[in-house]
């Protein structure tokens, strides 16, 4: 699809007497109620304010790329904040300095100072996620709440045939949840595979990588489940097309776990997945 049917509200540049931060994070969401603030729990937006209300004494608002559920991680999220041009701590010791008042759960990789117009959710090009899976098995006590366990790994080349159906622009509403309120359920997916590697103990884990443009609500955990699920059972690659092009709910299998999700990359580079839309006839 092209870029400008993705809807996005136009973002002016930063105000002249403002500074916008950068921020990269990686976190374990394990304790946390997702990324944005809530009253029914403690989030990752929240301890991050908090930390910049130590350090500048202002009620600072920090804008993620998007949101994570609970339990999901994050090894890259992106998020910014504004602060006046009286605030005068280096770009730089903004990570420093918050990483000295947020739980080692949390850490801030870096902090740099945007220009012109740059805003972590509506000028982001593309998002990646990875998700991380073991046989049971080959759990280890460090994987809790970390990879997901199942019985069995399916085959390789199987799960790589149902992937290969969610490259491409398509109405994902048969991976949507109910809860997820988006007008249009059609979403540009520019990488879908699964590989396999193995952790410092030499114990196989299989990754699914996917990266688009945008994702609906528990979509990414909600295709994982039904290709496992499909994969365990050796099912032939046409059903899970079948399922997709179905476009009912009903039509989706288990939903995978939150613990195995990792929010990787965000991406802001415009020309990175431009061959997208040149390849669909989709130009701007």
């Amino acid at each position: 699809m092209a870029r400008s049917d993705w809807h996005r509200p136009q973002v002016d540049p930063v105000d002249e007497n403002t500074r916008r931060i950068k921020l990269t994070i990686s976190y374990d969401g394990t304790a946390f109620h997702g990324w944005q603030s809530q009253d029914n729990g403690i989030s990752v937006q929240q301890v991050l304010e908090g930390a910049l209300k130590e350090i500048t004494g202002l009620d600072v608002t920090i804008q993620g790329s998007g949101r994570t559920d609970r339990g999901v991680h994050a090894l890259g999220q992106v998020a910014h904040f504004d602060v006046p041009k009286s605030v005068t701590i280096p770009q730089e010791k903004f990570a420093i300095a918050m990483n000295c008042k947020l739980p080692q759960s949390v850490r801030v990789l870096s902090s740099e100072e945007m220009e012109g117009v740059f805003h972590a959710r509506f000028t982001a090009m593309a998002r990646e996620y990875k998700y991380f899976v073991k046989e049971k098995s080959d759990m280890l006590p460090f994987d809790v709440n970390r990879i997901t366990g199942i019985h069995h790994l399916p085959p390789l080349e199987l799960l790589n045939s149902y992937a290969t159906f969610i490259k491409g622009t398509h109405d994902f509403t048969t991976f949507c949840s109910a809860r997820d309120d988006c007008t249009s359920k059609y979403r540009d997916i520019y990488e879908s595979y699964w590989s396999e590697t193995r952790d410092i103990y030499n114990r196989r884990i299989f990754i699914y990588t996917v990266c688009g443009n945008a994702f609906l609500y528990h979509q990414v955990r909600s295709m994982v489940g039904t290709m496992l699920t499909l994969g365990q059972a050796r099912s032939d690659s046409d059903i899970f097309r079948e399922i997709l092009e179905s476009k009912e709910r009903s039509r989706a299998l288990q939903t995978a776990p939150s613990d195995g999700l990792y929010l990787s990359r965000i991406s802001y580079d415009e020309e990175e997945y431009r061959w997208f839309e040149e390849e669909s006839g989709d130009k701007q």
